[in-house]
């Protein structure tokens, strides 16, 4: 699975599309690699201080994320709509010396928002899911729910300041979002709900393009669950 939709059809049918694992099949069939096969440059930075143990990557695409988590000491679980995005983190893992760190598993949030039924883990990752307004926070307290008490979420996406900026095309209303959506969806701007906010922020990268380092700006929330 992956987070944007790129055509200019705004309509909740259309974003949903977006989400399914026909339009990523189709996508990931017609590239041998839709993304670098690097890790996303905010989950290195906020896993550094991190004990390696169990791990979740969320809609995890061809696996960068997935396969850098199992060479720090991670033993992940790689989930995505996409049977061929899956098949890409096997062999990618694999290739790497380690296939036997990673297990793979299909995750549609539209028909079942929680990523890994009753199992938890002490590190959620969730990087660029972008959903439609009306299913976001079905699906990201569905993430949410595969955290252990004291293991941590991290969600990280684009914010909606790059639209305004120029930096990147709106894919669609509410698709993009600041932090305080994620907080205020799984109640952490709560003192009683139940996670401790250990960052929210909304850092600036350059990002490389074909016309040269364009400068973007990420949310980024990680949180870790105190009960």
């Amino acid at each position: 699975m992956h987070r944007h939709h790129h055509d200019h059809d705004h309509s909740l049918e259309a974003l949903r599309d977006a989400l399914t694992a026909g339009f990523w099949d189709e996508r990931y069939a017609g590239s041998d690699r839709v993304w670098s096969g690097r890790p996303n440059q905010r989950l290195v930075e906020q896993t550094a201080d991190l004990t390696p143990g169990t791990a979740l990557d969320v809609a995890c695409g061809e696996g960068g994320d997935a396969v850098w988590l199992a060479k720090q000491g991670w033993r992940v679980t790689a989930v995505d709509v996409s049977q061929v995005a899956l098949a890409k983190v096997a062999a990618h893992a694999e290739d790497e010396g380690v296939g036997d760190r990673i297990r793979i598993g299909f995750y549609d949030a539209l028909a079942d928002p929680r990523p890994a039924g009753r199992h938890t883990f002490d590190l959620v990752t969730v990087s660029f899911l972008h959903v439609p307004t009306p299913d976001f926070a079905d699906i990201y307290r569905g993430i949410a729910e595969a955290v252990a008490p004291g293991g941590r979420l991290l969600v990280t996406a684009h914010h909606p300041d790059d639209v305004v900026t120029g930096a990147r095309h709106d894919h669609g209303p509410g698709l993009m979002f600041e932090p305080d959506r994620v907080l205020g969806t799984l109640g952490a701007d709560r003192p009683d709900g139940g996670w401790e906010v250990e960052v929210a922020d909304t850092p600036v990268r350059e990002q490389a393009t074909e016309d040269g380092p364009l400068l973007v700006r990420d949310t980024v929330v990680r949180l870790r669950r105190t009960e």
